[in-house]
Parts: structure tokens; sequence; C-alpha cells
């Protein structure tokens, strides 16, 4: 056994020393024969056969043999037969002989073998099939095996592969792609399957399936011969030239680079070219057609691709001469045949006429090439369009489609003829297949169908998804998008409709039918105005009726929405547009009643609005009038009648419809309230009659309709027939045809309530409030039954009505309560009050519901007087002004006294208010001059227009006819004021101490002798009356800030100028919610504190964010604040004057003071720019705002004059400051003469021009000194300026800048008095420190005269008694500096500025102090102290300080 296993291994090693095996096997036979086991030789004989059979094909022909012989020993040695191990070997042997192709005779003869043993054992016959698929034999015998094998194993794949490679050789390819497909499934590497696959498909023109089968092969072709890659290359490169795709032609001429003989080819050529073709290179295709009938003349596949690039250049005569050649050398060439007759129907105008030869080629080609799906199309097309014969048709273009179920247009052709043909199940079960095997974005055509088959049949959510579906494959397509809005439509998805129908337009802009169902949509949806202009677009185009009836209905809809916001004038405009489009629809189409109804509709709305507001402009051919092709004013009589007409017009079009006879009823009940109204000379009673029996002929057509019975109630209880027992017997069958009735249970009520019948009216109306509880008529209903009982809930429904909607009897109703309660000054603290009036913003509402009651019932003089009222109330001068100018117009031929003089009374003092006080008077004198408000409104007209002696003679009668002392009290104030204006001032004053001594004296009589006092400068009897005015307890509303305003002008007048801020702010603390006190305290501030102007800022800040009647003003006096306390942009660019004031322009641009400040505030961002050394970005402004403020003053000139010539006069020298600040003397000296010249009597202004004369001359290198002549003039002009504190001290600097220092001391000295005299508490401050500064200069010069430093230490100690000023304080530490640098006296005074607290302090007179104290402590050579003061002065940033302690101690 060890010798065995060696020659194992050798064998192994060595497969050519098999013949050792085969030696060592006949050795072994020789010792059987001697005695030896058959047993042992036989495993040598399999063990031979196993070690040699794995490696078959690399052997020798000897040992293969050698292999064979082992076999055969082996089969004959085996006793156990037939047995599972004899069918092993067998099978083994098989596989050996199957990988031998010289042995093909053996391996039958061992597979029949085997057969004839083992019947049922598939592997010997699947291994012939093998043989015969390799050898490419399908033979009888082949096909014999192959179903013998299918039989036994039905997966089978070789069965599979060999029984469809025989179905694609006898052309049946339909078997043979299904039987290879089958063996694909278990063998998916198999190169054979996949290209015989690819073969079939590509013969039945499957090129997609055909290109996808050769691209497996080929991935599986890998590592194998290249004769089945370059078989598979061949095959993918024609299935994907003839796809007809262009990016499949990319991939094609990619293959062509990779077949190595493709140029010697001429198939591969000719797909070459085509592929050129696909891709659209016409000229290349040329190329390739001519190198390929170069290269091989006459060949075919040159021939036909030279015609299909003629046929792409649309040269047919060329292309069916190239054709003809080609078939001529190839008869039987569908192809050939089909481009042939593809081209003939395609060709000019004669082929066209006559198809019957492309009909004949189509035929043949269809013979030839059964599977060429493209020949069934067009001869579905011959058969459609030539022959007429639909049948066929559709069984063409059914095969077609078989055949090439890419085919859309055969597939839709089939769909579309069997549908018309009513073959829904054929059609439906086509679409049905398409879409199931459709991949997302494909298959458009079908989708597209079944969603209009399901949209026809009513499966609106299929439809839908289906069209959106074939909107995934076509998202432009604007004709499906249409479809999927009416699918939507059809569902009641209007949104979604809207969208698609709006996508369909913006795709196809001329598209009138998506226009139309947008518009439509949005007619549905309410939006009327959006619908009129799309259907308005279409009318523009074309008179497309359904378009111009929609338009019609959607301007009705908006006239009847105008009516409902009593907005008559654009209801009947809107209704005349309405009538004149529906006019255009009716001369369209006159047989339509819907648009005669329209148009009757449209006319019998005009019965709404005022018959003087109703006049419509009518197309003459409709109302009847010549000449007929132009327009006619209707009034309202003659539009009802032309509504009575068109609907008699709708009615002989259609006689048996309801809804038109109770139209045409109402018409008629219209037409009669309009004559009794208007004209009740004429008799309604016919008119009445015929509305009866038209809407009791509606009911006979349809008894069931509630709105009819309610209808017949409503007219059977009109004035002229008030049959009630009728009208009751209509509403109650109105309520049983319909139970959720609430118009006629409210009419019910409403019936019920005309008879007095209480209860049941309320239980009526309680009934329609729980059906619609937003229906408004049952609401007022329940009030007017209210009102009746007497209940004090009348004005709270009254007031729900006005908010449900605006009704006439709601609204008058409601204005009648809010004006009693007006009228009833006696409740003015009670709840019902302060809710009914105050909480629920009455008078606004009722004024505004009354307006428009007005509006439409014009004849109406309670609601004029009552809206007159209401206006008053809230101020709207003019419209109450002309209310009651209405109100007395109306009443002027009426017999009611009492009205008429009530509304001159308020119509009188709405002339007044609105300043019409000639006119008011007029009014007044028309009155019976009886009533105290007569009286008193003519005595104030008279006072107005300046007629005092007749104002004075009325107030007196007023004054006998005053019944209580107020009134008595309050017209005795008047005449003092008048007396105080004629000048007869104890005269005033008497009548006002009349007022004082009544037993009810008045707030306003002391508050006029406290101002009296005032203005005479009289402090006894200001401060007496204003002692007497604080013991009538605390003021209420305006009066507070009057009684603040008044303490704060005494205590100005008494000096006590602190006083006055502290007033203003104790007010505020009593009062902080009243805006106007914190208006006034920012005004006072700047004036009377201006050291506290931060805080004025805030109050004003706080008055316009707390008021906006006052936060105009108050923002105004906010920035006037802040330029008191200097703040400008350089210090907060968002919050300083520039910016307040600013906006104050902004808010009130007619406010002259409010210009003048922004000029003071662009002044002073100027001054702070050249402070800064920046330049100036707000220059040559003077004039522009001296303008402005000139033309704005005007409007102050009649209410103030004097505030408006001090407003002038101080924006003029604000513009000479300016000019002169910038240099330009020579515009300010014109500006000044200019002003001369139109006012040569203004001292001021002359004052002014001297001033700039003097600085000019002053400036000029010419002169340094002003000659004495000068000087006296210059003191003239400030002489002739007697009230100017500023002109004194501007004088004194001018001596002062001559070395005149006593002139300039006189000069202070006088401005001093003058500020005394004039009370002028700043002033004199001023002048005070400008002297103390001009005694200090000479002793800090070195000249110490006792008289000078006497005279600075009495001007700063003035000051400083009059209040806190550093500057003062610096003037004395200056004095003691020059007196004694280095007395400790000195360092005292000057530490006492320097490390003061900051408030209220300024910056620079803390520097200039650290300035003096340096040299101070350099003296004294304190360096301790010296290190103090530089931290002080480096905390402070005063790097000037810095600097000069850096020069003195270089070394440090």
């Amino acid at each position: 056994m060890l010798y065995i296993c060696i020659c194992v291994e050798c064998l192994l090693l060595h497969p050519q020393v098999a013949r050792v095996w085969r030696r060592l096997i006949q050795v072994r036979e020789r010792e059987a024969e001697e005695g030896l086991e058959d047993s042992e030789l036989l495993e040598l004989w399999k063990e031979m056969t196993r070690l040699l059979q794995d490696t078959v094909e690399d052997q020798d022909n000897e040992t293969q043999q050698h292999l064979i012989l082992a076999f055969e020993r082996a089969l004959q040695m085996m006793v156990d037969v037939p047995s599972e191990v004899h069918k092993s070997l067998s099978q083994d042997y098989i596989k050996c002989l199957s990988k031998l192709p010289h042995e093909v005779a053996k391996l039958k003869e061992v597979c029949d073998a085997t057969l004839s043993r083992y019947p049922t054992h598939p592997y010997p016959l699947e291994a012939l099939s093998e043989n015969y698929i390799r050898t490419d034999d399908c033979n009888e015998e082949a096909v014999c095996c192959f179903s013998r094998l299918s039989e036994l194993d039905p997966n089978n794949s070789q069965a599979h592969f060999g029984l469809g490679i025989k179905a694609c050789q006898d052309k049946k390819y339909e078997d043979a792609i299904k039987s290879i497909s089958l063996g694909l499934k278990r063998m998916r590497s198999s190169i054979i399957g996949w290209y015989n696959l690819a073969l079939a498909q590509l013969k039945m023109h499957k090129y997609s399936d055909s290109a996808t089968a050769s691209s497996q092969g080929l991935k599986s072709s890998v590592g194998n011969s290249d004769d089945w890659t370059h078989k598979l290359q061949k095959l993918k490169l024609e299935a994907l030239v003839r796809t007809g795709r262009e990016q499949d032609a990319d991939e094609a001429l990619q293959i062509l680079t990779q077949i190595s003989d493709a140029k010697n080819d001429p198939v591969l050529l000719a797909l070459k070219g085509r592929a050129h073709l696909q891709k659209g290179q016409t000229e290349e295709a040329f190329q390739v057609s001519a190198e390929l009938l170069s290269s091989h003349p006459g060949s075919v596949e040159g021939l036909t691709l030279k015609g299909l690039a003629h046929v792409a250049k649309e040269q047919h005569k060329q292309a069916e001469e190239s054709f003809l050649e080609a078939l001529s050398r190839s008869p039987d060439n569908g192809e050939l045949f089909f481009l042939l007759g593809r081209l003939y129907w395609s060709m000019g105008d004669e082929m066209r006429r006559d198809r019957n030869k492309a009909h004949t080629h189509l035929l043949k080609a269809a013979k030839l090439d059964p599977y060429l799906g493209s020949v069934f199309r067009f001869l579905g097309h011959y058969y459609k369009e030539v022959a007429k014969d639909q049948g066929r048709a559709r069984g063409c273009y059914k095969r077609a489609f078989e055949l090439d179920s890419s085919d859309a247009e055969a597939g839709a052709a089939t769909v579309d003829l069997s549908m018309e043909q009513g073959d829904m199940d054929s059609a439906l079960t086509v679409l049905q297949s398409v879409t199931e095997r459709a991949t997302p974005g494909s298959a458009k055509w079908a989708w597209m169908r079944r969603g209009l088959y399901h949209l026809k049949t009513g499966q609106h959510q299929q439809a839908i998804a289906d069209l959106q579906a074939a909107l995934r494959a076509d998202p432009l397509d604007w004709v499906c998008w249409e479809c999927l809005g009416e699918a939507y439509l059809n569902r009641r998805s209007f949104i979604a409709a809207l969208k698609a129908f709006d996508k369909a337009h913006a795709l196809q802009p001329t598209s009138i039918y998506s226009l139309y169902q947008t518009a439509a949509i949005k007619q549905i949806l309410g939006r009327f105005k959006e619908a009129a202009a799309e259907y308005r677009q279409i009318s523009e185009q074309e008179d497309y009726v359904p378009a111009l009836k929609g338009l019609g209905e959607c301007l009705l809809a908006l006239a009847r929405n105008a009516l409902d916001d009593y907005l008559d004038g654009r209801a009947v405009d809107l209704i005349q547009n309405a009538i004149h489009y529906l006019f255009r629809a009716v001369k369209q189409r006159p047989d339509l009643s819907c648009l005669w109804k329209l148009l009757g509709d449209a006319c019998t709305t005009s019965r709404t609005v005022s018959p003087n507001r109703a006049k419509v402009l009518v197309p003459g051919a409709l109302c009847g009038m010549d000449p007929p092709d132009q327009s006619h004013t209707l009034d309202q009589r003659q539009l009802l009648t032309l509504g009575e007409r068109c609907f008699g017009r709708a009615l002989k079009l259609m006689p048996e419809a309801p809804r038109l006879w109770c139209d045409l009823g109402l018409n008629y009940y219209h037409q009669s309230r309009l004559l009794n109204c208007l004209y009740p000379e004429d008799d309604a009673q016919s008119l009445l009659e015929k509305a009866m029996q038209c809407v009791k002929k509606a009911i006979k057509l349809d008894s069931a309709n509630h709105t009819y019975w309610n209808t017949l109630g409503v007219v059977a209880m009109a004035k002229g027939i008030e049959n009630f027992a009728l009208a009751q017997h209509c509403f109650i069958k109105s309520v049983k045809a319909e139970s959720n009735n609430v118009v006629a249970w409210t009419n019910l009520g409403a019936l019920y309530l005309k008879k007095g019948n209480i209860e049941l009216s309320h239980e009526a109306l309680k009934i329609a409030q729980s059906l619609e509880p937003l229906y408004v008529n049952c609401w007022i209903g329940q009030a007017i039954i209210a009102e009746t009982v007497g209940s004090f809930d009348t004005m709270d429904l009254f007031r729900h009505t006005t908010e449900l909607s605006t009704h006439t009897e709601g609204v008058k109703g409601y204005a009648y309560w809010v004006c009693s309660t007006l009228l009833d000054k006696s409740n003015r603290d009670s709840e019902l009050y302060l809710y009914n009036i105050v909480q629920m913003n009455a008078i606004s509402a009722a004024q505004v519901a009354l307006s428009k009651y007005t509006e439409r019932i014009q004849t109406d003089p309670d609601a004029f007087i009552m809206l007159g009222y209401l206006n008053t109330h809230l101020q709207l001068k003019k419209q109450a002004t002309e209310a009651y100018r209405r109100a007395v117009e109306l009443l002027q031929a009426s017999p009611h006294t009492d009205q008429l003089s009530f509304a001159l009374r308020g119509y009188g003092r709405a002339l007044s208010d609105d300043g019409q006080w000639e006119e008011a008077v007029r009014v007044y004198s028309s009155t019976p001059l009886e009533e105290l408000h007569d009286l008193i409104g003519l005595a104030l007209a008279c006072f107005r227009i300046g007629r005092l002696p007749e104002s004075v003679q009325s107030y007196e009668k007023a004054l006998v006819v005053a019944s209580s002392e107020k009134e008595k009290a309050c017209i005795l104030t008047a005449l003092a004021l008048i007396q105080h204006r004629l000048g007869s001032m104890d005269h005033a004053k008497t009548l006002l101490f009349k007022c004082s001594m009544l037993k009810e004296p008045v707030p306003e009589s002391l508050q006029c002798l406290c101002a009296l006092g005032l203005v005479h400068g009289d402090v006894t009897l200001a401060s007496a009356t204003l002692t007497e005015l604080l013991k009538l307890g605390e003021p209420i509303g305006g009066a507070v800030e009057e009684r603040c305003l008044l303490t704060c002008t005494l205590l100005a007048l008494q000096g006590n100028f602190s006083g006055v801020h502290r007033e203003a702010a104790r007010a505020i603390h009593r009062n902080p919610g009243n805006p106007s006190l914190w208006a006034l305290l920012s005004r006072l501030v700047p004036q009377y504190c201006p050291n506290k102007a931060n805080g004025g800022a805030v109050a004003g800040s706080v008055a316009c964010h707390a008021s906006l009647t006052l936060g105009k003003r108050a923002l105004l006096y906010s920035g006037v604040n802040q330029l008191a306390s200097g703040r400008h942009s350089g210090e907060d660019r968002r919050r300083n004057a520039l910016k307040t004031i600013q906006r104050a322009v902004l808010l009130c641009p007619e406010d002259p003071a409010g210009w003048a400040g922004l000029m003071a505030a662009c002044h002073t961002e100027n001054t702070a720019c050249l402070l800064t050394g920046s330049a100036p970005r707000r220059e040559d402004l003077e004039r522009a705002h001296m303008t402005l403020v000139s033309e704005k003053v005007k409007s102050l000139q009649a209410e103030d004059g004097l505030l408006a010539q001090a407003l002038e006069g101080w924006v003029l020298q604000q513009a000479v400051t300016g000019l002169k600040q910038s240099s330009q003397y020579d515009q300010a000296e014109t500006l000044c003469s200019q002003v001369l010249s139109v006012s040569p009597e203004h001292p001021v202004v002359f004052l002014m021009l001297r001033q700039v004369q003097c600085e000019r001359l002053l400036l000029s290198e010419a002169s340094n000194c002003v000659p004495p002549a000068v000087l006296d003039q210059l003191s003239a002009a400030v002489m002739a300026n007697h009230t100017s504190v500023s002109a004194w001290h501007w004088l004194a600097e001018v001596y002062r800048s001559q070395g005149l220092l006593a002139q300039a001391s006189v000069a202070y000295r006088k401005s001093l008095q003058l500020a005394s005299q004039l009370g002028d508490h700043f002033g004199k401050m001023s002048s005070l420190l400008r002297l103390a500064l001009l005694a200090l200069m000479p002793c800090l010069a070195g000249v110490c005269v006792s008289e000078w430093k006497d005279l600075v230490l009495e001007a700063s100690a003035e000051v400083l008694k009059m209040g806190s000023s550093p500057v003062a304080l610096l003037y004395q530490a200056l004095l003691q500096f020059s007196i004694k640098m280095g007395a400790r006296e000195t360092r005292r005074l000057l530490e006492k500025i320097v490390y003061a607290s900051a408030s209220g302090s300024s910056e620079t007179i803390a520097s200039v102090a650290r300035w003096y104290l340096l040299r101070h402590l350099h003296t004294k050579d304190d360096l301790e102290l010296i290190d103090t003061l530089l931290v002080k002065a480096t905390a402070e940033g005063d790097s000037r300080l810095v600097d000069f302690h850096r020069r003195l101690y270089p070394s440090s």
C-alpha cells in the first residue's frame, strides 16, 4: 500500500505518468487472476477516475483515453447495477465526456446507456442538451432531448435554452423569449442564454430589452472567449442604435471604438451612421454611407443608411431612390418596405392624396416582419384617416401596441378608438396594463386617458391620482393641468382646482378655458372682485357668453355687498356695469332665460339706494329708447320697469319657472313701494295686485318652496292690501315647509307686533333668534318690543343690531337712544351711562352707522339732526354743519316748528364751531331768540366777528332768560371778557367781582379775574383770586392745567423762578396721568430752570407717549430742552436735539415753531463741529429755514400776532448769527438790509445790521480800532433797543475789545439794571458774571486795582446769592490766584472746584481750575498733591493738563 500511495503522489505531480498507474493496474490484474479480489481492482479504477477527471480539459489525448478506459472498466466491474454508486459514476463519466468535444459519439452512447438503466435521471439529457446548444444543433433529435429533459425537470435551464433557441430559429420569438427567460432564472451567468435572449428581443424589435440582455451577457462573458464578447457587443450596438434615443447613440459610438474590425464590417459601419443620425449629425451619416458604399459597392446597409440620411434632410426623392435600390438587392427585407411605406406616407401633396402606394408597402412590410410594431401603427393611420375603417384601424393600433408597449401613439390611438366605439372595458384594460407596469414619470398618455375616463365616470379621487401621475411625466402639459383642475373642481376642492387652472393659464396664456374656470372658482369662493377682473380679461378678447354671464353675476354680487356696506354710489356703478356686460351676453344669446333673469335682478337691485342716486346709463337697445346705439340715463322707476320687462322676457322662454314668477312679483312689489313714497298720486294698487298674482303663480308651480310663501306674506302685509290673515297663513306655511326658516319667523313676529300682540311677537322673534343668532331683523324686532314695554335693555339691543350689520331701523333706533342719553345731563356718573356711552364707544358707533343711514335715506330730517348732534360731540365740525344744513332744508316746509328751531340752533352752533361766524349770526337771527342757547350762541358769534355791542346786547338778554346762578355767572364772565376787550378794565373787574359774590361762583370767573391781574402785573389781585380759587377744591379735567399755569405765572411774576419748576412738578405728582402737565413742565424748564433741562426733555417725552394730541408739541418742547442741555449728535447720535426736533417737524410740518427749533438745532450742530475742529455739515440752511418760518407764521398771525412777530424776529436773529458764524458777513448785511427796506422802523434789525458792520470792521486788517463816531452810532442803536439785555452785552464786548473797560463796565451795569427791571433772572445772572469777568481780566494781567478787585468780589457774591454757580466760584479763586498765587486760600478755593461733585458743574470750569491749581502746586513744589491732581485729570480725560505737566517737568 505504501507503494500505491507513492504512485498517487507522483500522479498528482505529473499527469503524464498516468500510464504508470495503468501498468500498476495491469500488474494487479494479473495478480487477480491468481486469486486477488475484484473489489480491490475496482477501487483502483475508481481512484484513477477520481484523480484524473477534474483536469480532463488540460490532459493530452493519451491521458484522456486512459481516463475513458478507467471509467469503462470501472463501470464493467461493478456488480451492483443499477445502484446509486453506479449512477454517480456514470454521471461523472458523462460529465467528463461532455468536456471533450471530439467524444460526442461516445457521449451520446454513454448517455443512451445511462438513460436505459436510469430513465428518470435527467443529467444525461442535460449533458446532451448542453452539447446540442453549444454546437448550435437544433435538429429533431435535439428537440426531442430538450422536450424529454423539460418533462423530467421542468425548471431545467438547459431544456429551456434549447427550446428557446429552437423557437428563435423557427421565428417564434415570443416563445423563445419566454423559454430563455425561464432558463436564465436558474442560470444567470449563462452567456449563451443572454445572447439568445437578446437576439430574440432584437428580432421582436424590443431594443431596450435587447440592450439590457446584451449588457448582462457581457458581464457574464468576462474571462471567457472573446468570440462571445464580440457577438454580444455587436448585438448590443444594434439594439442601442435602433432605440432611437440620443443617449443610446452616444453609448453605441463608444462600443464601436471597442470593436477592433468595426471599419471593415459593413453592418457595423451602417450602425455607426445610424447612430450619427440619432444624434442629428446628418453630414457625418452621409460621410459614413459614402465610405460604406465605396468600400462595399451596392451594400444594402449602405444604401439604407443613405436613404435614412436623405429622409433626415427631407430629400424624399433621393431617399426613395436609395431605398428602392436597396430593395432590389434585398427584396425580402421587411424594414426596407416599411421605410418606403413611411416615406410615401409623409411625402408631398400628390402622394398624400393617393396613399395606396404607402399602404401596399406597409402591408408587404407587415408580412415580411410581423413583429415590427411601427408598420401596424402606420397601417392604423391609413385605415383611420384614408380607408375610414375604424375597426381595422383599431386592430392595427392594438397589434402595434402589443408588439411595442412603449409606443405611446399606438396605445393612445387604441384607447381612443375603443372609447369611440363604446368598448370601455377594452380601453380600460389597456390603460390598466400600461399603468401597472409604468415607472414614475412615464406613460403620460395612459395616465391621462385613464384619468379622463375616471373623470367621466365620476371617480374624481382616482382621476386626480391618475392626472397627477401624468403630470409627473410632463409637468408643462397645460391640457393635463386643466384636466386636473376639472377633477379637483368636480371633487369640490376649489383651492386645489384654482391652483391647477392658474398653472395651466401660466403655461398657456391664450387658453380661455383655464382663465374662465379660474374666474368661476373665485366666484364660487366669494372672491368676486378677482373673478370679475379675470372675466373682464376674457370679455376684452371675445364675447364669450359664459364669461359675460359670470362677470355680470360677480358685479351684481359686488353691488349687493356694497349695498350691505351702504356704499350706494359704488353699488350704482357696479349695477350699471353689470347691465352693460349682461346686455352684451344677451345680444349673443337672446334665447337664454338666465341672462334675462340676471338683467332683471340687476335692475331690481337698484331699489335699495336713494331715488336721487339711482341714475344708471342703460343701452338704448335694451331700454327701448332712441337712438338705440347710445346709452340713456334711467331713474329708479324706469329701472324697475325695465327689470319687469326683462323678467317677462325670461318667462316667455321659461313660462313654468317658479323662481322667475316670484322675482317678477317682487319687482311689482318694489315698484308699488316706490310709487307710494315718491309718486303718491299714482295708483300703486294695481301693481300690488300683479305682485300677488305672480307670487301665487310661483306657489302654484312649486308649493313646497318656503321662499315663495314668505314672499306672498310680505306682499299681503303691504300698505294697500293689508290682508293680515293671508299674511299669517303664508308665514305659517313657509315655516311648515322649512322649519329652520328664520326670515319667516321674523316676519311672523313683525306681523304680531304690528297687530299689537306683544307676547306672540316676542315668542316668534325668540324662535328666529335661536335659529340664526346673527340675523339682525329679529334683534330689531326684540329691540322695538323692549322699547314698547320700557325695558332698560332697549339701547343695548339696538346697539347689538348695529354690531351685527347696518340696518336702517336698527341704526335709527340706536342713534335715537344715544342722543337721548347724551341730552340728559343728569346721568353722566351713572353706571348705565358709563357702560352704554363711554365703555361701548356709543357716540362713534352711532355716528358711523347714522352716516350710512343718511347716505341712503336722504329725506329723514330726524336722522340728520341726530347726525349733526353726534358729529358735534366728536368735534367733526364740517360734517356737523352739513348734517344740520340738510335737516334745516328738509324742515323748511315742515309744520314742525320745534324741530326746525332745534335744527337751526344746532346749525348755528356747528357754524360757530367751524369758524363761519357770519353765517352763524344769520342762522341764529332766524330763530325766535327766546331760548338761552340761541341768545348765547348769537352773542358768541357776534363777539367772534367783532360786533361787540351786539354781543353785549345778546348776553344781557340771555342774562334775563338764565334760570340758574351758574348760568348767570357764566354770562357775567363772558360780559367781563367783552368789556376787557373794549378796554373797560374797571367794568370788567366789577363784573368778575359780581360773579364771585354769587351763591354758586364758577371757577372760570375766578380764573379770568386772576388772569386779568397777572396780565396787568397786579400781583395782589392775582394772589387773592388764586387763593379763592384754591378754596373751591381740587380741579378736574382741563382746569388742572389752567390752575397750574396761573400759579406758575404768579410765581414767575413774583421772581420765584425755582418755585415755577417746583409748582409744575408738584402738580404732576398730584396728577401723574395728566399729559398736559408733563408738557407744561417741559415747556417751563428751559425758560425758568435751564440747569434741569435733561429733566425737561424727559417730561416732554412722557407727554409725547401719553397723548397723541399733545405729542406733537411736547416733542418740540423735549427738543428745546435738549438744546438747553447742549445735547448734540457728537455726544449721542441717536438721542439729540436735532433728531428730536426733526421728528417734531415731521409730525407737525405746519408749525413755524418747529422749523425755528430745527434752525436752532442745526446751528447747535455747526457750533459743536467748530468747537471740535471738524467741518460743519449743515451750513447755508439759514435762508431756507427763515423762508419756511415766514410762510408758516402767516397762519399764526390771526391767532397770536405778538407771538408771530416775536418768532419772526428771533428767526432773523438766528439767521444773522449763523451767517456771521460762517463768516458770510455780506449775506448777513444783505439780509438785514432787505428786512429794513420792507420795515424801516425796526430797531432790532437796525441793531443787527450795525453789529454785522462792526464785527466786519473789527475783523478787517485795515482797522484795528473802532472810530469814536462808530461807537456812538452803536451806542445809539443799542439805546433804541431798550428791552434787549443781549444788546448791552454786545456793546460791552465791543468796548472791551477796544480797551475801554470803564465804558464796558457801564454797559454791563445798564444790562444788569434792565434785566432787574424786566425780571429776567438769567439776564441778571449773565450780566453779573460778565461784569465779574471784565473786572477779573486786569487782575489776572497784574493790574490788581482795588476797584476791579472789589467789583469781582461784589458781582460773584451777588451771583452766588441767586443760586449755586461754579463760574462765580472760579472767578473768586482766580482773583485770589492773581493776588497771591502761593497762598493756602488759593489752593482751597481751587480744590473746592476741582474736587467738587460733578453734578451741575461744567468740565470746562474744572479743567481751568486744574490748570491754575497745577501752577500753584508747582510753585509750592508739592509733588504728592501734583500726583493726586494728575490722577484726577487722567480719570477725567484732561490731556491738556497732562501735557502741561510734561512741559513743567520734562524729566518726569
